[in-house]
């Protein structure tokens, strides 16, 4: 609707996730180094935790596509809420292998084979799970017996395990020791700066090709980053809300008022007649300041990644 008035080819902050939109964060490229780190070390399990929106999709494919296959052989599994079998089946199934067996020793020996093969090459495999946070107990063991798939020297197969926070506490139980005492490498992908916010902002208008000299106010970026606690998928939503009132008052500077007024649709505030715009402002900003303080304290707290932060340091500096 608002793409041809502020000279956009297309929708700037959509949700669905492009790879032409990607934006890597500090946080973002810290994630996909410590990736990279297990993977190529060889560790056989790499965590990577996330709160919903924080990209943790984003991190992910672009792993996928910087492995080339002339080294590697990946495959990715985002329906995990499967039995065994199922599993088994889905692993084979993407990597191109025989997954008609309803029998799980015929399917695992299959892939044992494939990763033989590919091993004698030099070929990393590497299996991604997302929203792992969804798994049984049952499949996680049945990934923990995958990863026994080795030589004498060496893990077949390396396994990302990538979901939300209760995925951690998942990995608590009792039953489940064996498979977290195994993740040698882990990462929390916490949320963006405001300046990261702002360059986000920025980037994802100059990708859709924006000419229209639509611009955001520092403080209608300092209110988005509040409001979205500098999270990837809320940042565009809000933005979009911000274009559209943007658009339908023919103003193309996007400023706090503007920003305070897509905040009330999102929220669904209905200002009344005896509900002033400053009011709900005031309230806005003071809920969106004592969520950025939790969301601040809860990252100070939260641990950062594993091991290797040297190694870590240069495969950062390799993919800037």
């Amino acid at each position: 609707m608002y793409t041809k008035y502020f000279g956009f080819n297309e929708k700037p902050f959509t949700l669905t996730p492009n790879p032409r939109f990607v934006y890597l964060s500090k946080n973002h490229k810290e994630a996909f180094a410590h990736l990279l780190y297990g993977i190529n070390n060889h560790y056989g399990f790499i965590e990577l935790i996330g709160e919903v929106g924080t990209g943790k999709t984003t991190v992910l494919r672009t792993l996928l596509n910087q492995l080339n296959e002339d080294s590697y052989r990946s495959a990715l599994i985002f329906n995990p809420c499967l039995t065994g079998v199922e599993l088994l089946r889905s692993i084979n199934h993407e990597f191109g292998l025989n997954s008609a067996s309803e029998y799980a020793n015929e399917l695992l020996g299959e892939l044992n084979g494939f990763l033989l093969r590919e091993n004698k090459k030099g070929i990393i495999v590497v299996l991604v799970i997302d929203e792992a946070q969804n798994l049984s107990s049952g499949i996680l063991e049945q990934l923990r017996l995958i990863s026994n798939l080795e030589t004498e020297d060496d893990k077949l197969i390396q396994i990302v395990l990538a979901g939300q926070p209760e995925l951690s506490t998942l990995l608590e139980l009792p039953g489940l020791r064996q498979l977290k005492q195994r993740i040698a490498v882990r990462y929390r992908l916490g949320s963006m700066s405001i300046d990261e916010t702002r360059f986000y902002i920025r980037h994802r208008m100059a990708v859709a090709g924006e000419t229209g000299g639509v611009s955001f106010s520092k403080a209608a970026v300092t209110l988005i980053h509040l409001y979205s606690r500098g999270l990837p998928r809320l940042i565009n939503n809000l933005c979009d809300r911000t274009l559209l009132i943007g658009y339908g008052d023919e103003r193309r500077h996007i400023t706090a008022g503007i920003t305070i007024q897509a905040i009330m649709e999102i929220m669904n505030i209905r200002r009344g007649k005896r509900f002033s715009l400053a009011l709900a402002a005031g309230t806005i900003i003071l809920v969106l300041v004592s969520v950025a303080f939790i969301m601040t304290s809860h990252y100070v707290r939260a641990y950062g990644a594993a091991a290797g932060s040297a190694s870590i340091e240069k495969t950062k500096e390799s993919i800037k």
